[in-house]
């Protein structure tokens, strides 16, 4: 398997921009798949600088109705007119950040035929290829909404994050996780999608590398560890937040910039 970071907050070289999102491209054995679009078209511009056609993706995975992992949705269709998107029904709600601002999609595109929706626990895509979203297997105590909220009727609630859906891709005998932004705890979905490998945010980037805030993370590096997993993150980690857990987790934790490429 390869994987191709189209998009992530970081660079790797000049020769491709970054901004806060993240978008991946995904070739197994026999597919194409895109994860994620970041925040605009600059995913398809890094593409083009990296030799990635998209319009041979053969289907797209939204994992949640954040701007910055679908603000590229509109672009992808216009590049792509065959794959699917598989997002969750409650991707287009009305989703804003703990400032108040509205964080989620472009409403102008609801409706497309061509998004799948995956509301299902397990949603099988083929044969070693599914979406898992556990939202009956993660309880609502055990999540942390960081002031996040969804509205509803006018009334604006934490968000739990039903709309968020990790890609577990089964190949060669290793089991591979994407996650976008981990909203419900790298720890809690690690646990239970129990990876060979990781690849995705933490949500970290709030938490201080001090005092409590550096308890909390020692603690989820050391659960982290013991699941003997390889993990590559990303995004919404945070820079020092990944130092410190990468002092705690050496080699079993990197970070993956835009236009790296991870073999697998």
């Amino acid at each position: 398997m390869r994987v191709t970071v189209l998009s992530e907050n970081t660079t790797s070289t000049p020769l491709c921009r970054a901004e806060h999102g993240l978008s991946l491209y995904i070739e197994t054995a026999s597919k194409r798949i895109l994860f994620d679009m970041g925040q605009s078209d600059l995913f398809a511009k890094n593409a083009m600088a990296l030799d990635v056609d998209v319009s041979k993706v053969d289907y797209c995975v939204l994992s949640h109705g954040h701007y910055d992992h679908g603000g590229g949705l509109e672009e992808f269709l216009r590049l792509n007119a065959k794959a699917p998107v598989y997002m969750s029904s409650r991707a287009f709600a009305d989703y804003y950040n703990a400032s108040d601002k509205y964080i989620g999609l472009d409403k102008s595109l609801v409706g497309d035929e061509r998004f799948v929706f995956t509301d299902s626990e397990t949603f099988a895509i083929e044969s070693g290829i599914s979406l898992i979203c556990l939202n009956n297997k993660i309880s609502t105590e055990k999540i942390d909404s960081a002031g996040l909220t969804v509205e509803t009727n006018g009334v604006k609630n934490p968000d739990v994050f039903l709309h968020e859906q990790y890609l577990v891709i089964e190949e060669r005998g290793r089991r591979v996780v994407f996650s976008g932004c981990s909203h419900k705890g790298a720890v809690n979905i690690a646990k239970l999608l129990n990876p060979d490998v990781f690849i995705g945010g933490f949500h970290f980037s709030k938490i201080e590398t001090e005092g409590a805030g550096a308890l909390r993370l020692a603690s989820a590096a050391a659960e982290l560890l013991s699941l003997g997993a390889d993990f590559y993150t990303c995004h919404c980690t945070g820079l020092a937040q990944y130092r410190y857990l990468k002092s705690l987790m050496g080699e079993r934790l990197n970070y993956i910039s835009t236009a790296q490429v991870l073999e697998i």
